[in-house]
């Protein structure tokens, strides 16, 4: 890959599996230097990074924490002396169920992290890209933030919370380049959906007859739109939350 993103420092929460594991790997191989944060630890990306002959680290953090977000940037500053670009990741989707039969404890989990979450990381990364003159963050939605799905209220209210946010941090930072934009993933092969079908095959295969393109997306496919939000080629684009999704919602 062309390194593009030469010189530059990436954060990416949720690094530890699936769209945030590739997203890194991404970043790394377009030539950034990656701070990598999970709740989990996460050495088996961070050795693969490594193994590309890229700089990362890692910051074990969650992210429903304001501290723990508040150490992650102080970390990346630490180490690589500025922040450029974030791809604010993690996410959980919580129980499934319809809302009179929802507990208050996932109700407060799921926005804790998938909402309040990316409120913390936004609120303690722009000071730093402000003092390098810019940068784009991209914040992982859902195509649950642009639609609803049946029960599981607490995951799509985050998710169209979170569109709603990017659109307004983009508009407040626009014209101080910074670039603030959402990707909206449809069924991605990761273990979240494994969760969410229970790997069940006939599950599986009627989440593939929904999409019209005829496929699950990969994770990789998501960190190219990621890795292409951020770059300088996404100039003119902020504020939007885009579907990734094989025309799902176009439906």
């Amino acid at each position: 890959m062309e390194p593009i993103f030469k010189g530059k420092v990436a954060i990416v929460t949720g690094s530890s599996y699936g769209i945030g594991k590739s997203t890194a790997i991404c970043f790394a191989k377009k030539g950034a230097s990656v701070v990598l944060s999970d709740w989990a630890d996460d050495i088996d990306t961070l050795d693969t990074i490594k193994a590309l002959g890229a700089k990362a680290i890692f910051v074990k953090a969650d992210v429903s924490n304001e501290e723990d977000v508040k150490r992650i940037v102080s970390e990346t500053v630490k180490h690589f002396g500025r922040l450029d670009y974030a791809f604010n990741n993690a996410g959980i989707e919580g129980e499934q169920g319809v809302i009179h039969e929802s507990s208050n404890d996932n109700w407060e989990k799921v926005i804790g992290i998938n909402l309040t979450g990316a409120y913390y990381c936004m609120k303690y990364q722009i000071p730093e890209m402000l003092k390098t003159g810019g940068g784009s963050i991209v914040n992982n939605a859902s195509i649950a933030g642009l639609v609803g799905f049946n029960g599981i209220p607490a995951y799509v209210a985050s998710k169209h919370a979170l569109v709603g946010l990017t659109k307004n941090v983009a508009l407040d930072y626009a014209k101080q380049h910074i670039r603030v934009n959402a990707v909206c993933p449809g069924v991605i092969q990761t273990p979240m959906i494994d969760r969410f079908t229970g790997g069940s095959l006939d599950a599986t295969a009627q989440l593939i007859a929904s999409k019209p393109i005829g496929r699950v997306g990969l994770p990789e496919e998501i960190a190219n739109t990621v890795a292409f939000l951020c770059s300088d080629d996404a100039s003119f684009i902020t504020g939007q939350a885009l579907a990734v999704d094989g025309g799902w919602v176009a439906q």
